[in-house]
């Protein structure tokens, strides 16, 4: 069964840094594109960043370029996202999402898999809270 699981998530002061970890299972990883995703307490889901199939990252949000790595490891089947000098605003839970095909839009109504998506698989999310 196809899956991304995230972790890496935690409590973090202002400033800070965090590394989150996707780690995906059951389909041909190198086949698809791979993105963090965000979602706050009564906002839309958030496109953060992409890299795709072939290692090159796009996609940065405006609210985290600069701030923001994003990066794949084929031979661990794996992505990840190093976020630096965090803020209050970057709260909330992050999703590993995994697409073969485009287009990535930059807000969903939730970060999740709805019907119709096709080759579209998600993770349960991982918990960032950046607060003193």
């Amino acid at each position: 069964q196809a899956q991304v699981v995230e972790s890496g998530g935690g409590l973090v002061q202002p400033g800070g840094s965090l590394r989150l970890s996707c780690a995906a299972s059951g389909f041909t990883f190198t086949s698809y594109h791979m993105s963090w995703y965000r979602q706050a307490p009564g906002k839309e889901c958030e496109l953060v960043a992409t890299i795709d199939k072939s290692g090159h990252p796009s996609n940065y949000a405006d609210f985290v370029k600069g701030r923001a790595t994003i990066t794949r490891d084929d031979a661990r089947f794996s992505a990840g996202l190093q976020m630096d000098s965090l803020k209050p605003d970057d709260t909330a839970v992050y999703y590993c999402n995994a697409k073969r095909h485009g287009p990535l839009p930059e807000v969903r109504a939730t970060c999740a898999k709805v019907e119709g998506q096709w080759d579209d698989y998600w993770g349960r999310g991982t918990s960032v809270t950046v607060s003193s």
